[in-house]
């Protein structure tokens, strides 16, 4: 049986700095597959390797957290970093190969970023024991293996008692990337948020591609083009769990007078290649990938590789709004009421 490891109280610190962290740089193509990038000096330092989902580093949200976190990683611990980066038509294959390249080069530890390569981890990991591998996103089977995930669901039902208290229109919209079982949790995080919080409010739900068609979470034109057709039918609040595809519908709603847009996974108001249109971001559902990442990294470092699976949740900092640009300020107290209480589980927040 694995060892399931406890967040720390400085887990939850760093949580807690990690809000205030951005990244910034171009989004990656679909042939940035095999970008390199080294922090610190010190070639007898740990060497981590990094196989980003698509959009890579640059994405302004779910890799640039990693990002953040394998890079205070690198810079504390004086090691370096290889990146690779997943192309939409990636095969099985293709995952696999990559995790088995940084394995071979003798990175230690390997992070995968990720759902899409859980398959890939529980194929790959055994063959290499002696690697400690990071799975975000999903729970594995190999006993190598640090399992990093999150109540997004908890994190999104906040998003929607915002986006139900700030919509003058009752009617508000969710755009997902791609309709995997993960994206669907925080869509029924954030419908059941608004329902809770107003019944009247109608949710719109659209998601950008389907299946194995991962193009949705790396492509801003088409998140664009979603959030514009729901904001000619009367939305005025849209959150978006779709990657860098959520970059378009952030610029989309920011061409609308009194519409919100809400952002995903990093605070996108301080994210410098969004700075033109953080007026129009309400507020963003803060996901620690950083921290999750960092805390496997160290663990590495200090010889004692955390396995099983970190659950980072609402109540240990994993999940959070965002306060940036005082846009929730008048709502504050009404978010910290549902926050107290899904934490004492007095709402369950469904996830699918």
């Amino acid at each position: 049986m694995r060892r399931v490891a406890k967040l720390s109280a400085a887990c939850i610190a760093t949580a807690a700095l990690a809000m205030t962290a951005t990244a910034c740089g171009s989004t990656s193509s679909d042939n940035d597959s095999s970008s390199s990038a080294s922090a610190g000096s010190s070639k007898g330092g740990i060497k981590i390797g990094l196989a980003y989902d698509v959009g890579g580093r640059g994405d302004r949200s779910f890799n640039d957290s990693a990002a953040r976190g394998a890079d205070k990683a690198a810079k504390a611990f004086g090691g370096s970093l290889k990146e690779l980066t997943a192309k939409s038509s990636d095969t099985e294959a293709d995952r696999e190969q990559r995790l088995t390249d940084l394995a071979d080069a003798g990175y230690n530890p390997i992070v995968a970023v990720g759902f899409s390569y859980a398959t890939s981890v529980d194929k790959v990991a055994p063959k290499y024991p002696k690697v400690n591998f990071g799975l975000i996103d999903s729970v594995a089977k190999a006993t190598n293996v640090d399992s990093i995930t999150f109540t997004e669901e908890q994190g999104s039902y906040l998003a929607g008692v915002a986006a139900a208290l700030k919509t003058k229109k009752d009617h508000v919209g969710f755009i997902g990337g791609v309709d995997t079982p993960l994206i669907k949790k925080f869509e029924a995080g954030y419908a059941q948020g608004v329902k809770d919080t107003n019944p009247k409010v109608k949710v719109d739900v659209q998601y950008l591609t389907h299946g194995s068609d991962f193009s949705g979470f790396a492509d801003p034109a088409k998140g664009k083009e979603a959030a514009s057709g729901m904001l000619d039918n009367g939305v005025d609040v849209i959150y978006a769990a779709a990657g860098s595809s959520g970059n378009g519908s952030i610029e989309a709603v920011s061409g609308v007078k009194g519409a919100w847009a809400i952002g995903v996974d990093s605070d996108q108001y301080n994210i410098p290649g969004l700075a033109k249109y953080k007026n129009s971001i309400l507020t963003s559902m803060v996901k620690n990938v950083d921290v999750g990442v960092y805390d496997f990294i160290k663990s590495v470092n200090d010889g004692k590789p955390l396995t099983g699976n970190q659950i980072y949740s609402l109540a240990k900092g994993g999940v959070s709004l965002s306060t940036s640009g005082g846009f929730i300020d008048d709502i504050q107290p009404k978010l910290d009421e549902a926050k107290k209480k899904i934490v004492d589980g007095t709402i369950k927040v469904k996830t699918s």
